[in-house]
């Protein structure tokens, strides 16, 4: 009985010689875990400062005036011109000569004011 006493404070004080000569990694991890949370708080600081200049720049371009694309009417063929005008000396409407020769209402008023 005294022997197994014996032999497992050996075996203890040989674990706790051992000990002393390992590496501890848990020093080693703590380091990995500092400079990881590091990266991420970079990387979080230039996101959001990306992000900050993003809406910098969309606020400024809804501040800008938006010029509206005019759009220029294709020259209307001669001879729809004279049907719209004839049809208008005919006195139909402007809708019914809209109608008739496929222009929209406002190029019809248009060509009536301008050729008449």
């Amino acid at each position: 009985m005294e022997w197994t006493y014996i032999v497992t404070a050996g075996i203890g004080v040989l674990f706790l010689i051992i000990s002393f000569f390992i590496k501890d990694r848990s020093k080693q991890n703590e380091e990995e875990l500092q400079d990881l949370s590091m990266n991420l708080y970079q990387e979080l600081y230039q996101l959001k400062k990306r992000t900050k200049l993003l809406e910098e720049e969309l606020m400024i371009e809804n501040s800008r005036p938006v010029k509206k694309a005019v759009k220029k009417s294709k020259p209307v063929n001669e001879i729809i011109v004279n049907q719209v005008l004839s049809l208008h000396k005919q006195g139909l409407k402007v809708e019914q000569i809209s109608n008739l020769s496929s222009l929209p209402v406002n190029e019809v008023k248009t060509l009536i004011k301008n050729r008449s």
